[in-house]
């Protein structure tokens, strides 16, 4: 495996219910620990890393909240889902001496520290790692869209969008046998073909600001390691 970083600076996006493993909802903390040996890997070379975590694995708002709650709120309890997971990854990081910072997109000084482009530079600068709680803070916007709105700020020269599948396809893998996997795609054919790799305002702001993503499998979290070196795992989408 390549060790010389390709990417300066980085934005991993890993989804809630990967953080649970085979359990599904909470978390795995074997997994959690795998992924941060990982991240310190990536810190040791440099890298600079900024994390977005889903809320999956405690509360989808669009899904789990429909016909019970109003998707406002159902919304903002997602948010504060992925404020959760991204308290209990800075924690891991830290116990493994690394430095991290938890910023959320809404004000709850007693828990993170409030986002501004201005301190989260500062931060990723020092060679701490950034995790942005909270999404965009606003409903109807997804992990997905803030992950792109803060790779975007922090001038990020790649996400890596860390999924359950390894890479993108045709069609879902899962149901469809003849799917074909991509090993590289251009924005304007996920639109065009609706793959769902992101959602469509995620993928847009993504392609209209010209950022690589990287769709790969967390499954062996040493593909964070491998796609920040540059090597050819999963399916570049640019």
């Amino acid at each position: 495996m390549a060790t010389q970083a390709k990417y300066k600076r980085i934005l991993l996006k890993i989804s809630g219910e990967a953080l649970a493993g085979a359990n599904k909802t909470g978390f795995d903390f074997k997994v959690m620990g795998e992924v941060c040996d990982v991240i310190k890997e990536c810190v040791a070379q440099g890298i600079e890393v900024g994390v977005v975590i889903g809320g999956g694995n405690f509360w989808r708002g669009v899904k789990n909240g429909e016909g019970y709650i109003e998707r406002t709120r159902a919304d903002r309890m997602g948010m504060l889902a992925t404020v959760m997971n991204c308290l209990a990854v800075s924690d891991v990081l830290e116990q493994k001496g690394v430095p991290a910072r938890v910023m959320t997109a809404v004000e709850m000084p007693a828990f993170a520290e409030y986002y501004t482009h201005e301190r989260a530079m500062k931060h990723l600068n020092t060679g701490k790692v950034v995790l942005f709680a909270g999404g965009t803070g606003h409903p109807f916007f997804s992990t997905d869209t803030g992950t792109v709105l803060r790779a975007t700020e922090i001038g990020a020269d790649v996400i890596l969008l860390a999924k359950n599948v390894d890479g993108v396809y045709s069609a879902d893998p899962a149901k469809d046998p003849t799917a074909v996997k991509y090993d590289e795609i251009r924005y304007d054919e996920v639109l065009a073909k609706r793959l769902g790799v992101m959602d469509l305002t995620a993928t847009s702001l993504a392609m209209d600001n010209n950022i690589p993503v990287y769709v790969f499998a967390l499954k062996d979290p040493k593909n964070i390691l491998r796609v920040a070196a540059g090597e050819n795992v999963g399916t570049l989408v640019h």
